[in-house]
């Protein structure tokens, strides 16, 4: 069956101070468990562990804006194997909307769990102990800095996430990326 893996995106945005973002949200610890239990853990530039102190590095921005994506498929019943189609285009979308939020107000932004956008799969050079192609791009996930997404997603949005079951994807998908800065106000262009 041929899927046209057609659908609505819809970004909704939340800003909090980052100390509280980090104080209610972050659990390095349980996050970190998951982390260390993933094949990209170690092997990817955008995955734990890091070359510096996650804790101290978030600790030096004021304010967190908290971006989640909610993608609707048209169509029921995609095979779950096609959710990286219906997530790219709005991956893209998302991280160049980030590093040109850098650009503009300073600040870092934090993008998505996954494989890295940048290079072909299975050819990070973290694992040779080669500096990363793409510094310029590659930029850590939330959940990589120890924060709890589903929390983030069910209190700041309102939205619970949403698991594939019986090898289908469920009936919408939600990405979730941040920027943490110290601009006095932040605007998120959809």
């Amino acid at each position: 069956m041929e899927f046209s893996l057609r659908y609505t995106a819809r970004d909704f945005t939340a800003e909090l101070p980052a100390s509280e973002y980090t104080a209610r949200f972050r659990d390095a610890g349980r996050i970190g468990g998951y982390c260390r239990a993933c094949p990209n853990y170690g092997n990817s530039w955008g995955c734990p562990p890091f070359g510096f102190d996650v804790g101290e590095y978030l600790s030096g921005y004021a304010s967190a804006l908290l971006i989640a994506t909610k993608i609707v498929p048209e169509e029921r019943g995609i095979p779950l194997s096609e959710s990286k189609r219906l997530i790219l285009p709005e991956r893209l979308r998302l991280e160049e909307r980030l590093l040109e939020m850098e650009r503009l107000y300073g600040g870092r932004s934090f993008a998505y769990v996954g494989t890295c956008l940048y290079c072909p799969e299975g050819s990070c050079t973290r694992p040779t102990g080669e500096p990363c192609r793409h510094p310029d791009k590659v930029r850590p996930s939330l959940e990589a800095c120890g924060f709890d997404i589903g929390r983030t997603t069910t209190e700041l949005f309102g939205m619970d996430l949403k698991w594939g079951t019986d090898g289908r994807i469920p009936e919408y998908l939600l990405l979730v990326c941040g920027f943490f800065h110290n601009a006095e106000s932040v605007v998120w262009d959809k």
